[in-house]
């Protein structure tokens, strides 16, 4: 069964973008290509074990197992040897990758507290958004009872978008919540 979101774009968000961006082929049209969701968990210099609820977690969130990003050169300041265990992340592609988009955007986001939508500014200038969560808490599949301790994330959502605009029309499309006015604080994030 194909994800609710990916029906979706190719029903409806498509044959839009196709008219907005006036594309003649459809294969032309932006869509999403990966989302990696990266947790780095500095603790795990002093003590490996940390990196297990950290794993677990984004195993939870994500509905496939995280790789262990090890360090790629030493650095004394941070306690940091080469290839020592300092993070977990995960690349979701296809079906999976719209249903955990679909679930970030209905039901973690709205969860934030404070919420008032996210930043515009978070492209890079080739069409890929970065937006960075405070805690694991907002996603519902994880249990507050088994959370020892609060790990941040980052969601690094790639696109086919040759532009900024052109990305950011497809994330407003699929429904990406964001800021009407770029003014303020954080939000919360």
């Amino acid at each position: 069964m194909a994800a609710r979101l990916k029906a979706k774009f190719n029903k409806e968000i498509a044959p839009a973008l196709m008219k907005e961006f006036g594309l003649k082929n459809p294969m032309a049209v932006p869509h999403l290509h990966k989302i990696v969701v990266n947790m780095g968990v500095g603790e795990a210099t002093q003590n490996a074990k940390v990196l297990d609820p950290a794993v677990r977690d984004l195993t939870e969130i994500a509905g496939q197992k995280p790789v262990v990003t090890r360090a790629k050169k030493s650095i004394a300041a941070f306690k940091v040897r080469e290839n020592m265990p300092i993070g977990a992340m995960v690349t979701l592609r296809g079906d999976r990758m719209y249903e955990f988009f679909d679930r970030l955007v209905n039901t973690a986001l709205p969860r934030v507290r404070d919420f008032r939508g996210v930043s515009t500014k978070s492209f890079d200038g080739r069409g890929n958004y970065t937006l960075g969560l405070k805690d694991q808490l907002v996603f519902p599949e994880i249990d507050y009872a088994k959370v020892d301790k609060m790990k941040g994330m980052n969601i690094t959502i790639v696109t086919t978008a040759k532009s900024d605009d052109e990305a950011r029309s497809l994330l407003q499309h699929l429904g990406m919540p964001f800021r009407t006015a770029d003014g303020g604080g954080r939000a919360g994030l």
